[in-house]
């Protein structure tokens, strides 16, 4: 009996790649966005803290903020997460990071091998998020943001 479906709804079936690099691909796209959302967030609350205009995509000095925000970001991000890893797991996350130096791809892939790895990453995610965003906005951490105003928590 032949399947009518040939492969699965979801996948593209010209990708050659197996499941294990289709996961990778997905769980680093989701964590660019997770990370892109936060930096975006926090650059909207700092111009709006200072008064000034929302940042435009096309414009070359607000996407070098952003590019900015992301870099801080995921180097906080990977020094808070790493933090108590031994030498042995640390020595784990080399290898699946692609060899283009301390650069945003590198970060993320990095990021990407610790969250397969850690049980509990997104919390910690979201705990470096936060504080990256006190930081930044000058608010309590868990506090301001659009979430922090619908909960009345500023």
């Amino acid at each position: 009996m032949t399947r009518p479906f040939g492969t699965s709804l979801r996948r593209d079936p010209g990708d050659p790649r197996g499941l294990r690099a289709r996961i990778e691909a997905v769980l680093i796209e989701r964590l660019e966005e997770a990370v892109d959302a936060a930096c975006l967030e926090v650059l909207v609350e700092v111009r709006r803290a200072r008064n000034l205009p929302p940042p435009v995509a096309d414009d070359a000095e607000d996407r070098a903020e952003f590019d900015r925000l992301v870099r801080a970001f995921l180097g906080r991000l990977e020094a808070a997460v790493t933090v108590g890893l031994g030498a042995e797991e640390r020595g784990r996350l080399a290898p699946a990071a692609p060899s283009t130096g301390a650069g945003p791809a590198r970060l993320l892939a990095d990021q990407a091998a610790l969250a397969t790895r850690l049980p509990d990453y997104w919390q910690r995610f979201e705990t470096v998020k936060n504080e990256f965003a006190a930081e930044q906005t000058g608010f309590p951490p868990g506090r301001g943001g659009r979430s922090g105003r619908l909960l009345g928590r500023d």
